[in-house]
């Protein structure tokens, strides 16, 4: 049996630092949250909003409203800012209309994009009730769906949806917002629909997907169907089992994908797997905070690993 691959990180003094910096207050409070506390007029008729949307801290530090508050309140003070603090009831009504496109730190080229999924719980049993008796009827929680450049590790889009949306609804929505610069997307084989390749034909994009098991070839196919009647194709040269998916797998670089699931553990195990808000919109503004403070991280510093031993 083949050893485990090891790796050394070879920014170990840099990434220390980028961990450090993660926790100082001066990055979620620096100088340019400040200027941009006041928000921006709009022009629009009604009573203009009084503070920005600048509400990372909370997650960030996982701070209730009220202690929310009570943070910003003494930071202010310390601080001797000349600037007024929203109340609980104010950031909990600003955080339900977040949710924008995220803006890009990175000015990298954007040449791949990995898209995957995961589960955030909104309320129910916990993980140890569930394994000793079962969850309940009122278990309920909310997929959400993210789009990785595995260069920069960044979070290019997101979105926040029930449990019964399938992956592939999203996919296409991600591709219409994708910049052309993105010659492949890879994704698992729930991405494995008619729509998914379409979307990569109207894009101008390869798709690395693995056709499902039992994926047969196409005869007269429509030409956006052509990209996955050549992975059925190849993996039948390979021989068609199981080893010859994985080989196909790392001929086509599949690897990559693995990211997004590194990015979804990253993102749980900085914020947790559940999700504080109880209305669906308040959910869906609470994952691009989330995601927002996690590229902010991200941007700060990241490992570079080399590989030492097989």
């Amino acid at each position: 049996m083949a050893s485990k691959a090891k790796y050394r990180i070879r920014n170990w003094r840099d990434y220390n630092k980028s961990l450090v910096q993660r926790g100082s207050i001066t990055v979620w409070f620096s100088e340019g949250a400040i200027d941009r506390w006041q928000a921006t007029p709009t022009g629009k008729r009604g009573r203009p909003a009084m503070y920005s949307d600048y509400v990372l801290i909370r997650f960030v530090f996982h701070l209730p409203l009220r202690a929310l508050e009570g943070f910003l309140s003494s930071l202010v003070l310390v601080m001797r800012l000349s600037i007024c603090t929203p109340s609980y009831t104010q950031i909990c009504r600003r955080a339900q209309l977040l949710g924008k496109d995220l803006k890009r730190l990175t000015k990298r080229k954007i040449t791949d994009l990995v898209i995957d999924s995961t589960g955030l719980k909104v309320y129910g049993e916990g993980e140890w009730k569930v394994r000793q008796h079962g969850y309940g009827k009122r278990r309920t929680w909310r997929k959400l769906h993210l789009a990785i450049c595995p260069d920069s590790n960044e979070i290019l889009f997101v979105k926040l949806t029930d449990n019964k949306t399938p992956d592939h609804r999203v996919y296409p929505q991600f591709l219409k917002r994708t910049p052309r610069t993105v010659k492949r997307t890879y994704g698992d084989g729930a991405y494995d629909r008619a729509m998914c390749y379409r979307a990569n034909f109207d894009h101008g994009s390869s798709p690395i997907i693995p056709p499902q098991k039992k994926a047969r070839y196409r005869v007269n196919p429509p030409e956006y169907l052509q990209e996955r009647n050549k992975a059925v194709s190849e993996i039948c040269g390979l021989g068609g089992d199981v080893d010859a998916r994985k080989l196909w797998k790392k001929l086509k670089g599949y690897h990559l994908r693995s990211l997004a699931e590194t990015g979804m553990y990253r993102f749980k195990i900085l914020f947790g797997g559940n999700l504080k808000s109880r209305t669906f919109q308040g959910q869906q503004s609470e994952g691009y905070v989330k995601s927002k403070a996690l590229n902010i991280m991200t941007n700060l510093g990241m490992p570079q690993s080399e590989r030492i031993a097989a």
